[in-house]
């Protein structure tokens, strides 16, 4: 069985290969966040981008007329309602709903301050069904839910006027405080227009955080749970990202409320749909990504390196993302979790890793997982564990419940998360196919055996793939849910009850497929391998693992190699709308690509501009020459959630960027790069095949290296001062080392 290295290599997950043999050249990915912009492109091919941040008048005119109605609902006498629930809960039931209800109606100023009730303790589930749907015909300005009653055995059913109901109630709740201790909560209000989607889509934009991330502080402020949003997919963190996001019955308006108080996040483009958004729905990703510090022989090497990707693409390797960035890659453990080892795939996730210790907040994480290693102290080590830390906290928290059940500790991970072991797992087999395809057969023909994706007559049909499997793709490390892959889609089939079959000399000769429609299986129960070569390699690596691939060991199919249905991917990957130019620069602050907020700045700028011009009597000669974008703001500056004091936190930011801008002089080349990929392709990869680099030797560099290739140490950040506290060190590095790299 493998181990664990101090960290993952290319080769380590079967990243060997190029299809170019053209020279590389160097580049930096990501200097700053903003040279890698990722847009969503929806399932009808349009790209999803940030061009309002106001609410349309048409769906504020059908809230208000909602609120009318709800006024009009709270105002009217229940009496035969509370009649009807008398002879379903009780006497004493009625008369608490009763006089819950004439508080709602006398103190409609300020309907936050009426606490919820709770109904008479209840051990009949079917009684206690009947009561909500009795609540939710009849009371539509009330939420009901059911908690834990004296006992086991008994539950009670809570009543409460719906948050933001009446008189917008709560609309502007910040803390659970200011919401009088109610829980968050997923139901949206049910005094929704008829004529309403159910559904409010907005467009998501965000710099340098991830959608988990920026759809968890959203709710927050909100007062409503994650899991309230839908979207198809997960973008990068270290990006500027604009994607589709979908909440259950919000208004608009509040969520547009929003703006003025989140940093590095903004919502907009808001609409009313009838569907939710489900992982997997979007035909892919539009990146335009920027390498600065361009350095080749000659200019004509550049070229045509970037001619040759356009042209031949890439080989469609899963990036090193897919299997963590720390000491312990995924993939070893989703191998134990197909073995049905808990208890190692428990401590593979909780022990101390190995590796350089980069950041303050990377050795606080350290620290705390050496204490838990140490003490088995759940309650402290839970306490030191970053909120970011999804799979360790769940782990724990269950642990705390049930003591050495490790299979149920492992399940108190988000599905979406646990899944991704074992989707590492599968990655990481098919990188090491794709190579030894390459490796064997070439880049330019079809061969023999290559399975493909059936073109004509079912009388020709040779082998039969469903790909029916929907595979989350979720994070880059997680361990780290800070850090998210910039494929941003769920790894789902290219296409769903699709016919493959096995390549024959005859297809071959006639020319039916080329070296395109090559695909490789994602291992599952319903796959077939090549009919050359290549399948070896699948079955040779599992073995080593100790996992048979037609065989599970254990009965719990979510962790079970037969129960997972599996599916095919495109070995070679050529991107579409692939566009490329040279530029040139001087200050490496100033950003060589516009965002979506970028834009609408400048629409605003230039018609402030123009509304001072008018009323000073002057022309308009250049409307352009305004104040920053808001994005270069946020570039320059922090943007972060602590409260932060002018002064010495400053002093110290500016010292780091002097330390790096004074290696920078003179004018650099940037290679700009706009292009698509369908859900699941890495953007990564196809810049690996243009520089010729390893990603892993790439993102080194870009921790330790500024675009002028200066070595910055910890004491050339710091320069001997000391922060004010730990918060703004860790902030600091995250700016520095995250962003400016």
């Amino acid at each position: 069985m493998a181990t664990a290295k101090m960290t993952t290599d290319e080769s380590d997950v079967g990243i060997f290969c190029y299809i170019s043999q053209l020279p590389g050249f160097r580049g930096i990915l990501k200097q700053r966040y903003s040279d890698f912009i990722v847009n969503e492109v929806d399932k009808d091919g349009n790209v999803v981008h940030l061009t309002s941040l106001e609410v349309p008048s048409q769906i504020v005119e059908a809230v208000e007329e909602g609120e009318k109605k709800v006024s009009i609902q709270i105002g009217k006498s229940y009496a035969s309602e509370i009649e009807s629930f008398r002879s379903l809960a009780g006497d004493s039931d009625a008369e608490r709903l009763e006089a819950f209800i004439t508080q709602v109606t006398t103190e409609s100023e300020d309907c936050r301050s009426i606490s919820p009730i709770l109904l008479s303790p209840n051990s009949d589930k079917a009684n206690r069904t009947a009561m909500h749907n009795f609540f939710k015909e009849k009371f539509k300005f009330l939420v009901t839910d059911t908690v834990d009653g004296p006992d086991a055995s008994l539950k009670c059913i809570r009543v409460r006027l719906k948050s933001g109901g009446h008189n917008n109630g709560g609309r502007n709740s910040k803390k659970r405080k200011d919401r009088g201790g109610q829980p968050f909560d997923c139901r949206g209000s049910n005094n929704w227009p008829e004529h309403l989607g159910k559904f409010l889509r907005f467009h998501l934009y965000k710099e340098n955080k991830d959608t988990h991330e920026a759809i968890g502080l959203i709710g927050k402020m909100l007062g409503i749970k994650p899991r309230c949003f839908g979207f198809a997919g997960i973008k990068d963190k270290r990006s500027v990202s604009t994607q589709r996001v979908s909440v259950f019955k919000q208004h608009a308006t509040r969520l547009a409320a929003l703006n003025d108080r989140l940093i590095g996040i903004k919502v907009g483009n808001f609409c009313h749909v009838t569907e939710e958004l489900l992982l997997g729905q979007l035909l892919g990703n539009q990146f335009t990504i920027t390498l600065r510090g361009v350095v080749a022989d000659s200019e004509d090497t550049i070229k045509r390196s970037a001619d040759s990707l356009g042209r031949h693409g890439f080989i469609n390797y899963f990036g090193l993302q897919r299997f963590g960035s720390g000491s312990m890659p995924t993939y070893l453990i989703g191998a134990a979790f197909l073995r049905g080892e808990w208890k190692s795939a428990v401590s593979m996730i909780l022990d101390p890793r190995e590796g350089d210790i980069l950041l303050l907040v990377h050795y606080l994480v350290r620290k705390a997982r050496e204490y838990y290693k140490e003490s088995g102290d759940i309650e402290g080590t839970l306490k030191q564990l970053p909120p970011h830390l999804i799979a360790e906290r769940a782990i724990l928290q269950c642990m705390k419940k049930c003591p050495g059940n490790y299979l149920q500790a492992l399940k108190a991970i988000p599905r979406t998360l646990r899944m991704m072991y074992v989707h590492s797992y599968q990655s990481y087999l098919w990188n090491h196919a794709a190579s030894v395809r390459v490796q064997k057969y070439g880049t330019d023909q079809i061969v023999v055996g290559d399975l493909v994706y059936f073109k004509g007559d079912d009388t020709e049909r040779e082998t039969l793939g469903v790909n029916s499997e929907c595979e989350v793709h979720s994070h880059d490390d997680v361990h780290d849910c800070s850090n998210s892959d910039e494929t941003s889609g769920a790894n789902l089939p290219e296409m769903k009850n699709t016919l493959v079959k096995a390549v024959t000399a005859e297809d071959i000769s006639t020319g039916n497929y080329t070296i395109d429609d090559v695909i490789l299986p994602m291992p599952g129960s319903r796959v077939s391998y090549p009919m050359n070569d290549v399948a070896k390699v699948y079955h040779d690596l599992a073995k080593k693992d100790t996992i048979n691939l037609a065989e599970s060991v254990h009965s719990v199919k979510e962790f079970s190699i037969t129960s997972i249905t599996g599916n095919y991917r495109r070995v070679f990957q050529k991107p579409t709308d692939f566009e490329w130019e040279l530029l040139s620069y001087t200050d490496g602050n100033i950003p060589l690509a516009e965002t979506d907020l970028d834009k609408i700045a400048k629409v605003k700028s230039k018609n402030l501009f123009k509304e001072e011009e008018r009323a000073n009597g002057k022309e308009d000669k250049n409307p352009y020459c305004m104040r920053q974008p808001m994005s270069f703001q946020n570039d320059i500056h922090l943007s972060t959630d602590y409260n932060e004091t002018e002064g010495e936190r400053e002093v110290v930011l500016a010292q780091v960027y002097s330390v790096c801008d004074s290696y920078s002089q003179g004018t650099q080349m940037a290679l700009k790069l706009s292009f698509t990929l369908p859900a699941s392709s890495y953007a990564t990869m196809a810049i690996r095949e243009l520089l010729k680099t390893s990603s892993v030797a790439l993102h080194k560099t870009l921790n330790h290296f500024c675009s002028g290739g200066c070595i910055i140490p910890w004491s050339a950040i710091v320069d001997g001062q000391k922060l004010p506290n730990e918060t703004d060190f860790i902030a600091l590095e995250e700016e520095f080392c995250l962003e400016r790299f």
